[in-house]
């Protein structure tokens, strides 16, 4: 279609920042961004969590045993990861350092929405996302692409696990009490 996404675009996101297209398939990473500023800039929200099965990195990290979390609030990421064993829903803290910053450097919009590189696809993915955080002080994200799909003998196919419902009603009822 002469009117689909092509790398090297710039498209415009909802928080006015510019973003080139690298790669077509990080399409969900475009949408995600523009809810997470959507959610601040409406909301105002105290803490925000969003749920992706964003990367085949992460898989290539946790495997199939537990998402990755990544946060720069301390007490969240301790919070989820205690809930996440108790729950049965694992949580792994990867990091958000800012030497990958420099991987979503664009000399024509704001960021990029992928890498290019062959490595930490997880981390320069969340990367991408804390652009459109905005320094909110309580975001996270986590990467469930490896725990939201699983063999189960009641399927004949991979089908979807739920992952997420259990840890997110524990930490609200946390929070709550």
């Amino acid at each position: 279609d002469a009117n689909s996404i092509r790398p090297g675009d710039v498209i415009n996101s909802y928080s006015g920042k510019t973003i080139e297209v690298i790669d077509t398939d990080a399409e969900g990473r475009l949408v995600l961004a523009d809810a997470i500023n959507y959610t601040i800039k409406a909301f105002n929200p105290d803490q925000i969590i969003d749920l992706a099965t964003l990367t085949g990195s992460s898989i290539g990290t946790l495997g199939y045993s537990a998402a990755a979390m990544f946060s720069d609030n301390d007490d969240m990421k301790d919070a989820l990861s205690d809930i996440g064993y108790e729950a049965h829903e694992r949580v792994w803290p990867l990091p958000l350092f800012d030497d990958f910053k420099s991987d979503l450097h664009s000399d024509i919009a704001d960021v990029r929405n992928y890498s290019g590189k062959p490595i930490a696809g997880a981390i320069t993915a969340a990367k991408f996302l804390e652009v459109f955080a905005e320094d909110h002080p309580a975001w996270l994200h986590l990467d469930i692409a490896g725990v939201a799909y699983s063999d189960s003998s009641y399927a004949k196919m991979k089908s979807a696990t739920g992952y997420g419902v259990r840890l997110l009603t524990e930490y609200i009822k946390s929070i709550i009490e």
